[in-house]
């Protein structure tokens, strides 16, 4: 008989996307609301009082202050840039050349990988993260290390080998042709194998030739269902450098629609300083948008425009881009997204902020609706977020009139304090 486990706390699920339909008609908030957990999936959930009595054997946890969400997604991360984060004062190339590139070059030890890998998912559980997309480097030893450590988590993780031919360390270059075996050999290792799924990654185009392009979108072509994962137009130096090496291309887009990396399980980082035929291409072949916040601002790349994506009909996802980005934590991501919202022009809604967290990451990650809601028959993945993790946040949170008003605070202030428990296939993480 597989163990249940009954929690009890303040429920909110989403019936609708809230840039589609009202905020407040997209959810579904239950003040005193359960979640019964039957092994590693949610059975039920719905009012407490209904549930507690059809529950009476399971083991029973009270959140009185907390709100039970479905498990934040990271949609865009460098989990090898983990003992960088936070270094000081470059744009993306300078940032890339003194910090990222040496860093990456020591992962060819699959004992430090094994180390950073674990550092790592330690850090984003402690801050309500459940799932993540994640960048590896161009050593197959690391890609080995994140998927093993999210294997013994039972945690459902999308990561491929990072690849780069040109404009990098030679510790770091592998070629088109071992670009393509590494992958595919990874690829078939790993996708599909328990929770992990395979994303095949060009760094971005600046560091990989119009050849090893085109190896990776005919491995892409043989495997479709895999994702692809990448970087585009994240600064205008870098947009300027793409002009310089592919005179020939249209666009920054063009140069992977050339090589076929383009199409609706495609994960586009950053995308600030898209023009409009690759907006209107991007919509027209699917895939999405991952807006990094905080990565944008601390590396001082611009403002992603949420409310104007949103209104030309594109799919976001919201993601740290650690070590880029300045946190490990969705909440600060949200609070970023909510201040870039501010200085474009939209105050995004809160509902809209946990939307792109939660929900739109697990449909761009393609792993709706196994994660991303709290529908019984999904897997046991939920942050449990307390609403009065400090005073500040605590005095806020008991002048609050609705449930927007409660989380609002914690969103803009909330750290790893916040975060009172989060679960992972049915287990409590340490």
């Amino acid at each position: 008989m597989q163990t249940e486990t009954l929690l009890l706390g303040q429920t909110l699920r989403f019936t609708q996307d809230p840039f589609i339909d009202t905020p407040t008609n997209a959810i579904r908030h239950e003040a005193q609301g359960a979640v019964l957990i039957r092994g590693d999936t949610i059975a039920e959930v719905g009012k407490a009082c209904d549930l507690i009595p059809r529950a009476r054997h399971a083991n029973m946890i009270r959140y009185p202050d907390g709100l039970i969400l479905p498990g934040f997604v990271d949609a865009h991360a460098h989990y090898p840039q983990t003992a960088i984060i936070a270094s000081w004062g470059k744009r993306l190339i300078d940032w890339l050349n003194d910090y990222t590139f040496p860093e990456e070059t020591r992962f060819n030890d699959p004992a430090y990988a094994g180390t950073i890998a674990d550092r790592y998912l330690d850090l984003v559980t402690a801050h309500g993260t459940t799932s993540v997309a994640s960048f590896c480097t161009s050593h197959p030893a690391s890609v080995e290390a994140l998927f093993q450590a999210a294997a013994s988590r039972d945690m459902a993780l999308v990561a491929g080998k990072t690849c780069m031919d040109r404009n990098a360390p030679y510790a770091l270059l592998d070629t088109a042709q071992s670009a393509y075996d590494d992958s595919k050999s990874l690829l078939t290792r790993w996708h599909g194998n328990g929770r992990a799924r395979y994303a095949i990654t060009p760094r971005f185009s600046p560091t990989s030739t119009p050849d090893q392009l085109q190896a990776l979108g005919a491995l892409w072509g043989e495997h479709p269902d895999c994702l692809m994962q990448t970087h585009i137009s994240e600064q205008q130096e870098e947009c300027a450098w793409i002009a310089d090496l592919f005179p020939k291309a249209r666009d920054y887009l063009d140069t992977y629609e050339a090589a076929g990396l383009i199409g609706p399980n495609a994960l586009w980082g950053h995308a600030i300083w898209l023009t409009d035929r690759e907006r209107a291409r991007i919509r027209e072949t699917g895939g999405t948008l991952v807006h990094c916040p905080t990565s944008n601002t601390f590396i001082g790349s611009g403002l992603f425009n949420v409310a104007a994506r949103r209104a030309e009909g594109l799919p976001l996802a919201l993601a740290t881009d650690t070590g880029g980005g300045s946190s490990f934590s969705m909440l600060r991501t949200m609070a970023a997204a909510y201040e870039i919202g501010q200085l474009t022009g939209t105050a995004l809604h809160p509902a809209q902020l946990l939307w792109l967290a939660t929900e739109a990451g697990a449909h761009a990650l393609n792993l709706h609706p196994e994660i991303g809601t709290l529908e019984p028959g999904t897997k046991a993945d939920l942050t449990i977020l307390d609403l009065a993790s400090t005073p500040v946040i605590a005095q806020r949170a008991n002048q609050a009139e609705d449930i927007w008003q409660a989380l609002f605070p914690t969103i803009m202030m909330g750290d790893d304090r916040a975060i009172a428990a989060t679960w992972i296939a049915g287990q409590q993480q340490p």
